[in-house]
């Protein structure tokens, strides 16, 4: 299973009318499925920390390599049959444990519509950085980073602690699929950061 395979049912119900006030059908523009990987509170509407979220334009899970095939990935100098470059410094797992390429940082400045794939569909707002560096964002109608997050799709960062070493052949694959409930599993030598997943259905375009 992939991203792709396991977020496509839940896209199957997304109608413009789930966008509620926020948007009008002149003004969404439909998109190849993309996805968020986003930090922060699941219960805030805003913040400006949107500089520290990262975007798959390109849905990662089918161009993902196994953990059980990594030692063929380091045999190809770390590039993916899709022509990614593992980073060993910073490596990304999803939950059926694939090796995924890195989301790109920051998030571009924007309007995304995103959903979970349950009830809520809603317009993220990104600003571009502002003097300080940080990123403003926001979801329109109330809704929440929780409300559009993606429960099923799970992607978390890995990096090495101090003088350790950090590979995902040591990841313990008995775990896999991970359910909605449970965060990314630990790895030996690793530093771990999960995020959540949003899926981007479409982007918002100014009016005129």
């Amino acid at each position: 299973m992939r991203f792709q395979r396991l977020c496509s049912a839940a896209l199957a119900m997304l109608t413009l009318g789930m966008l509620g006030t926020a948007s009008a059908e002149s003004q969404m523009s439909r998109i190849p499925t993309q996805y968020i990987a986003a930090l922060g509170d699941p219960s805030a509407t805003s913040g400006a920390d949107a500089g520290t979220w990262g975007l798959w334009a390109i849905d990662p899970g089918p161009r993902g390599v196994w953990t059980d095939d990594f030692a063929d990935l380091m045999a190809k100098d770390g590039v993916a049959p899709e022509g990614w470059q593992f980073d060993p410094a910073s490596w990304w797992l999803e939950e059926h444990g694939l090796i995924m390429e890195s989301p790109s940082f920051p998030l571009p400045a924007g309007q995304y519509v995103v959903t979970g794939g349950r009830e809520v569909t809603s317009v993220l707002t990104v600003s571009p950085p502002d003097a300080t560096g940080a990123q403003a964002w926001s979801l329109a109608d109330g809704a929440s980073v929780y409300d559009v997050t993606h429960l099923r799709c799970r992607a978390a960062v890995y990096t090495a602690k101090e003088g350790q070493s950090c590979t995902p052949d040591k990841t313990p694959t008995g775990v896999f699929p991970m359910s909605p409930e449970k965060s990314m599993p630990a790895v030996e030598g690793c530093n771990k950061q999960d995020y959540q997943v949003l899926i981007v259905v479409g982007m918002m375009l100014e009016n005129g």
